[in-house]
């Protein structure tokens, strides 16, 4: 539902195609937000979120670019700068590569863990160096700290998911977030958001539906709530670092992830 209390504020979501980003960009979009909607290849997929962000009211646009790369963000940053302004960031894009068993060392290489660092920990900051000077000017103009969102995940904390190289760039990421929350204070706020299990495309596109309806079935079974979130349960907490409600909140990673790093709960504790 529209809110209208992102009026005038001026988004860029970087991996907005679908899953999360699309979820995170739709919420900015109807609460009066335009946004760039970014992707690499998924551009069918961008397009519907666009046109979904323009539904909602918004004005909406996508910018094709791969945030590893220094053209792609300065790409990125360039079609916001038509703004003269830049209210929020949401650095979404993300990647992994399978590897479940960290015992396996030989799963991983060194390309891999490269290829893994370059979106995940270098994007982000790529992206805050591009569109800083707009950030900054977004406060200047209203007052307001702008807002940075990093998508971090419970990988990065209890060192658990796909892969030691992808649980090891967020535990980065959530460094970093610290790092840079205090560093650009008190013009841009930068926070984390820590989703668990969200099924989305990173999990069915691996799978056959028999096998993933099993391993959403188990996520049900071992976590605290027991519940299967999904990018739209996420993106309701994420929204909360975007809006004036968090606006003296900075260098904070909220865990949203159904209780999981608590442990297993039995379903008798319901």
């Amino acid at each position: 539902m529209a809110t209208g209390e992102l009026e005038g504020r001026k988004a860029l979501v970087t991996g907005s195609a679908t899953g999360l980003g699309r979820s995170i960009a739709i919420r900015l979009a109807e609460r009066g937000a335009d946004v760039i909607i970014n992707c690499t290849r998924s551009v069918e997929d961008a397009e519907e979120t666009v046109a979904a962000c323009n539904a909602a009211g918004a004005q909406a646009q996508l910018v094709t670019g791969d945030v590893s790369s220094e053209e792609g963000c300065r790409k990125l940053a360039d079609a916001a700068a038509q703004w003269g302004k830049l209210d929020i960031l949401v650095n979404n894009a993300g990647i992994t590569r399978h590897a479940r068993d960290h015992s396996d060392l030989d799963a991983l290489s060194r390309q891999d863990f490269m290829d893994t660092y370059a979106v995940n920990v270098a994007g982000p900051f790529l992206m805050m160096q591009a569109c800083r000077d707009l950030m900054v000017t977004a406060h200047k103009e209203s007052g307001r700290a702008s807002a940075v969102l990093n998508v971090s995940s419970i990988a990065g904390v209890t060192g658990i998911g796909s892969s030691v190289a992808y649980a090891a760039t967020k535990g980065a990421l959530n460094t970093m977030t610290l790092s840079l929350a205090r560093a650009l204070a008190p013009a841009i706020r930068v926070n984390a958001v820590c989703p668990g299990f969200i099924g989305t495309r990173w999990f069915k596109d691996r799978m056959d539906e028999e096998q993933y309806e099993r391993m959403e079935q188990g996520v049900r079974k071992s976590v605290p709530l027991h519940v299967a979130s999904g990018p739209d349960d996420i993106a309701d907490s994420a929204i909360f670092f975007l809006t004036d409600s968090s606006r003296h909140v900075t260098g904070e990673t909220l865990l949203v992830d159904a209780g999981m790093h608590l442990g297993y709960a039995p379903l008798s504790a319901r």
